[in-house]
């Protein structure tokens, strides 16, 4: 039997995404061996964090200062802007260094079984940013799910009056997937948008 506060601090990790009672305690055993390699950094950098974290006024992402990294970069192309539901989305693609632009996190997606409105969305913010100019493109990079399919359209009819290109990221078929393994909504997006051999 552990302590009540190693306990406590094996309960509080097992709540994180990933992480169930069992990898929370092996955490914690490595934690307490290694205190001086791994428990003395790992406090000092949550402490730091816990004291400068913030919420980007401007795109929505999460930083220790704001604006954020992604905005303060000058070498980021101002005129193309992807928009995402989440901050882990806005990291999963900013971690493939495929899009040089900036970004606008929504903050979730609509939702009516959930109750989720196009108010309690940064829905306004986006519409200010791209209504204020300078911005050519937006990308909606909403998830695959009906959610995510009904926030794209109402972001498009909500943007169709300014002068921006919309695109949608391409769904389908994942390289190196094999068709026996996929579902079916998956199988029909990549037959829906199916195009010519080159």
């Amino acid at each position: 039997m552990a302590s009540q506060e190693i306990e406590a601090l094996a309960g509080a990790l097992a709540r994180l995404p990933g992480l169930g009672p069992r990898s929370a305690r092996r955490a914690v055993l490595h934690l307490m061996k290694k205190r001086e390699s791994a428990l003395t950094p790992l406090l000092s950098a949550l402490q730091t964090v816990a004291e400068r974290l913030s919420t980007c006024s401007t795109c929505g992402n999460v930083d220790t200062a704001d604006p954020c990294t992604i905005c303060r970069d000058q070498r980021r192309d101002e005129r193309s802007l992807c928009v995402v539901e989440e901050v882990s989305d806005l990291w999963a693609l900013d971690r493939s260094r495929l899009f040089p632009g900036r970004y606008h996190v929504l903050g979730g997606r609509l939702s009516a079984l959930e109750g989720v409105r196009p108010e309690d969305l940064s829905i306004d913010g986006l519409v200010r940013r791209v209504s204020a100019g300078g911005i050519d493109e937006v990308v909606l990079a909403m998830n695959a799910t009906l959610e995510g399919q009904t926030t794209a359209h109402y972001l498009a009819e909500r943007l169709e009056k300014y002068p921006v290109r919309l695109t949608q990221l391409a769904h389908g078929l994942p390289v190196g997937g094999e068709l026996d393994y996929l579902d079916e909504g998956t199988l029909a997006q990549a037959l829906r948008a199916r195009r010519p051999v080159a």
